[in-house]
């Protein structure tokens, strides 16, 4: 008990927006679970056809930079709280346009999908400048490792009760046995709990970026190498959130059986995580993110050599903690590129915020092609099996990349900041 309250102390002594925007993140963090395992659960249930799945991916990927850009304009006019919360309702409503679709295509789906990406941009564009405005480099580790704990505790709670309440409607023939009801009670549950996100993000003293010119074509070259790393990122983005879901419903069963195996091992991931961000610096972020990648390796390549049950566990086991210690590595990096480019070259920062998710965008674009490409001409079991274990072997180049950001001679270079969020930079950023 004393522990605790010494950790709810040291989390007070940080500035009141990080706060606001650290419980803002725990809420939604409940919802995003349901989102990435349940709604391709919900396609393959009613469809049975796995590469919708990567159809809902792809779409999803393809709103993302175009409301990036989008969102870059709106700053202009409106508060960055309230587009963050936008993100945030947003989800719930493509979760509705998913569910209340009579027949599931091609079409319905890329709509659905779509939505999606449009709640993510506004999301994930507002909560990265966010995090970038209201931390500083040397917390970081402690900001990332104290919220990939929330992440990490909502997909041991999640899963399991969300899995569980579907299991349990299908046994216990709730809903007059219609199962889906009980995916229209979740997409119930993910309004409540948007709208309760959405109304504390408007607590927080947060500012805008300077409305200045955000579109260039042509970086430092720091930032080019930051770049092709968010490509290589992307690459297997879409596969982490969506082949436990294709694995699990192909190999293992159900989606009980999801919820349970995505808890396992996940209460043990999020004291390791949270211990990493108390404790480890700047300095450690390479050594974290390698350890990740290599997970990933690990688990893609049992599922390709055991391609059962097992292999399924075996890797969604190894998933659970690459995926957090590569965000907890990974989005440092990305921050403190962008504080430092961003000084050098006296642009706004939400530029390389946008600039990067194209980077992202592109890699996402190319993992779920090859995954629907592999699944239409050479079959499901051929795209499940092997695909995962290409795209990890790919992706792990990104330690050469991530070293080769570490060492560049440009952090040398002496850079005087003209952003809001940056006072001064007199040193060079460690990574």
């Amino acid at each position: 008990m004393r522990t605790v309250l010494k950790e709810i102390a040291f989390f007070r002594l940080h500035a009141y927006s990080m706060r606001i925007l650290l419980r803002t993140n725990m809420i939604y963090a409940l919802v995003l679970p349901v989102i990435e395992l349940f709604i391709g659960a919900y396609i393959i249930r009613n469809s049975s056809d796995f590469s919708l799945v990567m159809v809902f991916q792809l779409a999803q990927s393809t709103g993302i930079p175009l409301t990036f850009m989008v969102n870059g304009f709106l700053l202009k006019r409106f508060p960055v709280s309230r587009l963050y919360a936008l993100g945030m309702f947003l989800s719930a409503i493509s979760m509705a346009t998913m569910m209340f679709q009579q027949q599931l295509q091609v079409i319905g789906v890329s709509i659905a999908g779509f939505i999606m990406g449009v709640s993510y941009g506004f999301f994930w564009a507002n909560r990265i400048f966010l995090t970038l405005t209201t931390t500083k480099d040397e917390e970081r580790n402690y900001y990332y490792g104290l919220e990939t704990f929330f992440n990490t505790m909502a997909f041991i709670i999640m899963p399991s009760l969300a899995g569980s309440f579907i299991a349990a409607s299908r046994h216990n023939a709730w809903f007059g046995g219609n199962i889906n009801t009980a995916y229209y009670v979740l997409t119930g549950a993910v309004f409540l709990l948007t709208i309760a996100a959405s109304w504390l993000a408007q607590r927080g003293h947060f500012r805008n970026p300077p409305a200045e010119r955000f579109l260039f074509k042509t970086f430092h070259p720091l930032w080019m190498k930051m770049l092709r790393l968010a490509t290589l990122k992307g690459i297997a983005q879409g596969y982490i959130i969506t082949a436990p879901v294709m694995l699990v419903m192909k190999l293992v069963g159900e989606e009980g059986a999801l919820g349970v195996i995505q808890s396992i091992g996940a209460f043990l991931s999020a004291v390791l995580l949270y211990t990493l961000g108390r404790t480890t610096g700047a300095q450690h972020r390479i050594k974290i993110f390698a350890a990740g990648l290599s997970l990933f390796v690990v688990g893609a390549a049992a599922n390709a050599s055991l391609y059962s049950a097992t292999g399924a566990i075996i890797f969604i086991a190894c998933l659970v903690f690459a995926r957090p210690l590569l965000d907890l590595a990974y989005f440092p990096l990305q921050l403190s590129v962008i504080e430092w480019v961003s000084a050098k070259e006296k642009r706004n920062q939400f530029a390389y915020i946008f600039s990067h998710e194209l980077g992202t965008y592109i890699g996402r674009l190319f993992g779920c092609s090859l995954f629907i490409l592999l699944a239409r001409y050479t079959g499901e079991d051929v795209a499940l099996r092997y695909a995962l274990l290409v795209i990890a072997l790919i992706q792990f180049v990104s330690i050469w990349v991530a070293r080769s950001i570490k060492k560049d001679k440009a952090w040398k270079e002496p850079v005087v900041s003209n952003q809001v969020a940056v006072d001064k930079l007199k040193e060079p950023i460690e990574l």
